[in-house]
């Protein structure tokens, strides 16, 4: 069961929860087990937006929730506002800053520890006293973050990353100043003077809690820049509307809107709401939300986005949904789901985390007594240290904070991404979707077509032209609403103004019209008829035999073929076809690129489907024409079978079961909302392109992730053994520990410059 399946329980309720004091992957793995317990309570944790989703039962509290995270030795906070935005938006400073004064007096006293301690030409009498002196604020109040975070898991007695790092720093400053209580005048004289440079260890254990700092503060603002896009998004929205109210206009916050009102849209305002437009006609850029960078012309009856930014005309929009419902709000919570899952790669990663610490400290005690034991029956000064010096190096370089970062900051960082290109990865389990995805079924309308029926050219009849039928077609037509009227008015309205930009189609006089039938009216006092075959029968019309025949080849062709007839007598026919989105070619041929085998599937007869499929690269052999909405499930179901793993991409109501049978469900975001509710990942635009993108960001995403982990997993497999040996020195394990963490961060904020 996914990630998503198990906190949508039915009977249960989602909290989320912002969580202080988590810093590696034990962490969550610890809180994950401590509120699993709980009977009935599912949770998801994540550790870069120190946040949590809870799916919690009618038996027990939010205050229960909060108090399980609590005992565990962490804050949780339950949020009250679940559209607000994730808790990266509210602590988006708060690590950092918390850790910056801490880093800043570990620098500045770390520095004269290192110097007086590396450099024997610097130093003077007693010298080592002053080392101690400087060591000591930072091994206590700088590094108190790791002490804390030690002492409350071993109170429960548990251990964490921390607890390594605890553990090293105060063994070496406990060691030395051990060493020099002993004896006080070890550092007597300068330049180390019947001392092994060895001897005291306070700049190892400054120099390692000053890179740990360093590690920390480098995450924690990597961390927020990877939460950017998230935040970005929630922060689209308007802040303020103009309602419309009893003819006067209010200003109100946007947040206080209620379906069905009215609000006014200025040129170069936001679009406060999702809504219907009631008045005028502008061009909307959605490129914000859809990733889309062309302009939507919008007019009345046109839907219309919260978010996207009116830029001509003044419109009057009814609101259609509002808060928590509207499409931006969706999509902030899709993506926050997202980042809040886990894929199935990263739970290896968790299961190591649960044993590694108690494994690491038995290799660091090991290691120890494997010193002393080689040293033979009488240990040495030289050899306890050198013994001393090789466990702290095993306990500062095991730390696999790398590890705990590898899979969540790469999700947080690709999933934002895809936010601001209109790109919706609803969990992590599709990124490993489609990595293994070697077949795309496309719907044809609404996917690589619009949908829209446009002319696709006349045939006239003698004595009649091209241009009078489609002029007299037109104006008949102009006084009907429906699809096929309203494609063959427009086709003869931009004709007539090519000659004449104010020109207009003729009145339409006695005006008929039959539903699937045609219509007929008196145009400039002729009797005009358009339809289909029967509407002309019935209107006493009478077709010959050739003009029957042009009639059958445009419609073996794939166009949609309507007659028009003048004063009773068939005067030609007018083909129309729906009319391919612009890049839908383009498409297929990247989604080739990418190893896909892209098919045509469609409700349409196979004439159509076949023109469809030849004018953007797709063989006959990989189109299925004439398919209802269960025969798309069995088509799925026939290509798994034939062993393919199979995606799908469609919009309408009529898809939604064939994108939930499918691996890889995706949803073109200009379709329905029961297609993107079934589907896995949805695309915001209404561009097949962004289907090939979403693809490739995808696997992108996944891509980064493993590299993290191979990074880190490499590390730590070398580091240890090294460290065990006594080939690396505690200083060297610190920096390199924490440099693999901030590594691993940069590597996931490359995703940040994908599709630019």
């Amino acid at each position: 069961m996914s990630n998503a399946q198990l906190l949508d329980q039915p009977g249960n309720r989602v909290i989320e929860l912002d969580i202080e004091g988590m810093t590696c992957a034990s962490c969550v793995g610890r809180v994950e087990r401590k509120l699993g317990k709980l009977d009935g309570v599912q949770a998801s944790v994540n550790l870069p937006l120190e946040s949590a989703r809870v799916s919690v039962p009618a038996n027990i509290s939010d205050e229960q929730i909060a108090a399980t995270v609590n005992a565990a030795g962490y804050k949780a906070t339950v949020r009250t506002h679940r559209e607000a935005a994730p808790a990266a938006e509210a602590t988006a400073e708060g690590p950092a800053a918390k850790l910056k004064p801490r880093l800043m007096v570990a620098a500045a006293l770390t520095v004269p520890v290192f110097v007086l301690s590396m450099f024997p030409a610097v130093q003077f009498p007693n010298w080592g006293w002053i080392a101690a002196a400087l060591a000591l604020p930072v091994v206590s109040w700088a590094a108190w973050p790791f002490h804390r975070a030690a002492a409350v898991n071993a109170r429960h007695l548990s251990s964490t990353m921390d607890t390594l790092v605890s553990i090293g720093v105060t063994a070496a400053y406990a060691f030395s100043a051990w060493q020099l209580l002993a004896d006080p005048r070890l550092t007597e004289h300068p330049g180390m003077e019947g001392m092994d440079s060895g001897g005291l260890y306070f700049e190892v254990a400054s120099v390692v809690t000053t890179f740990l700092l360093l590690g920390r503060y480098l995450e924690a603002n990597a961390k927020r820049k990877a939460g950017d896009a998230l935040k970005a998004l929630l922060d689209l929205g308007a802040k303020d509307a103009t309602v419309l109210r009893d003819g006067a206009e209010f200003q109100v916050p946007a947040d206080r809107l209620r379906v069905g009102d009215v609000v006014v849209v200025r040129p170069g305002e936001k679009i406060a709401t999702d809504g219907v437009v009631l008045e005028g006609s502008s061009a909307v850029d959605a490129s914000l939300v859809t990733g889309e960078s062309v302009p939507v012309e919008v007019g009345p009856d046109s839907p219309v986005t919260g978010a996207t930014i009116n830029t001509s005309g003044r419109l009057l929009v009814r609101a259609t949904r509002v808060g928590a419902d509207t499409t931006l709000a969706q999509m902030g919570r899709l993506v926050s789901q997202a980042q809040s899952g886990k894929a199935p790669i990263a739970r290896l990663a968790d299961r190591i985390s649960a044993v590694f610490v108690p494994v690491v400290l038995v290799i660091a005690a090991v290691t120890f007594g494997a010193w002393l034991l080689a040293a033979g029956p009488s240990v040495s000064d030289a050899e306890l240290r050198a013994a001393f010096t090789a466990a702290v190096a095993v306990l500062v370089i095991a730390c696999p904070c790398a590890l705990g970062l590898a899979t969540p900051v790469g999700l947080l960082t690709g999933t934002g991404r895809g936010a601001q290109l209109g790109i919706l990865i609803k969990g992590p389990q599709v990124l490993e979707d489609t990595r293994t995805v070697d077949t795309i079924l496309l719907d044809k309308t609404g996917t690589v077509t619009t949908g829209h029926l446009a002319v696709a050219g006349t045939r006239a009849f003698a004595p009649f032209g091209d241009s009078e039928v489609l002029r007299l077609a037109g104006a008949a037509e102009a006084a009907s609403e429906h699809p096929v009227a309203r494609a063959i008015a427009a086709a003869a309205l931009t004709a007539e103004r090519e000659h004449d930009a104010d020109a207009q189609l003729p009145a339409v006089a006695d005006f008929h019209s039959a539903p699937g039938g045609g219509v007929r009216g008196s145009v400039e006092g002729r009797r005009v008829t358009v339809g289909r075959s029967g509407w002309l029968q019935e209107n006493g019309v009478v077709v010959s035999g050739p003009q029957q025949t042009a009639l059958a080849a445009a419609e073996d062709a794939g166009a949609t073929a309507i007659w028009v007839a003048v004063d009773g007598v068939p005067a030609g026919i007018i083909s129309l076809r729906d009319t391919l989105k612009p890049g839908s070619a383009a498409a297929i041929a990247r989604l080739r690129d990418l190893g896909l085998r892209p098919i045509l599937l469609t409700g349409d007869n196979a004439a159509v489907a076949g023109q469809v499929a030849a004018a953007v690269g797709i063989p006959p052999e990989d189109v299925f024409a004439g398919v209802l909405p269960e025969g798309k499930v069995d088509a799925v179901r026939t290509l798994q079978a034939g062993g393919a793993t199979v995606a799908m991409a469609g919009d309408g109501v009529n898809d939604a079961a064939a994108l939930a049978r499918a691996d890889l469900g995706i949803a073109m975001g200009s379709g329905t909302d029961v297609a993107i509710e079934a589907a896995d990942l949805t695309v915001m635009g209404n561009d097949l392109g962004q289907v090939a993108q979403a693809i490739e960001l995808s696997r992108r995403t996944l891509s980064t992730i493993k590299t993290n982990l191979f990074w880190a997993f490499f590390y730590n497999a070398i580091g240890i053994p090294v460290a065990a040996l006594g080939l690396l020195n505690p200083m060297i394990a610190g920096a390199a520990m924490a440099a693999s963490s901030v590594l691993v961060v940069a590597n996931s904020l490359r995703l940040r410059s994908f599709g630019r």
